[in-house]
């Protein structure tokens, strides 16, 4: 069944990827290679997985206030995801929106979107009016 969620419009634009969900985030330090976009963060669920171009789904930031900066430095090596969706955002969540500029959506209240977007999931995001639109990946 595809469904549309509604948060907050945080970093214009309109944006189309598959989703990346990691419920768990993605930390900041050795979490993403700034060569590859591949998540390395030992044992993380999507361990080995790729951020370019997909809209990454996560429920917060997680490790020290370096974190926008490796996503940065991945940006740089043409790596980047095509937008974020943050279940509540947060300072580094906000400055890594900020300095990777693609469309975010944020704070969430009606439904988390950790639990309800899945991995593969098609996803429509338009970061001005916050209205996320999901077309399961079955369906």
């Amino acid at each position: 069944m595809d469904f549309t969620l509604k948060a907050r419009g945080v970093i214009d634009g309109i944006a189309e990827g598959e989703a990346l969900v990691c419920p768990e985030s993605i930390q900041g330090w050795a979490g993403v290679s700034d060569t590859t976009g591949k998540i390395i963060e030992r044992g993380h669920s999507q361990e080995g997985q790729c951020i370019d171009g997909r809209i990454l789904v996560l429920p917060c930031s997680k490790g020290s206030n370096g974190w926008s900066c490796h996503f940065h430095s991945a940006m740089r090596a043409g790596f980047k995801p095509a937008g974020w969706l943050f279940t509540k955002i947060d300072s580094r969540a906000g400055v890594a929106a900020v300095i990777i500029g693609v469309p975010a959506i944020a704070d969430f209240e009606e439904a988390d979107p950790c639990e309800v977007i899945k991995t593969g999931d098609w996803l429509k995001i338009d970061g001005a009016t916050g209205i996320v639109e999901v077309t399961r990946k079955n369906g």
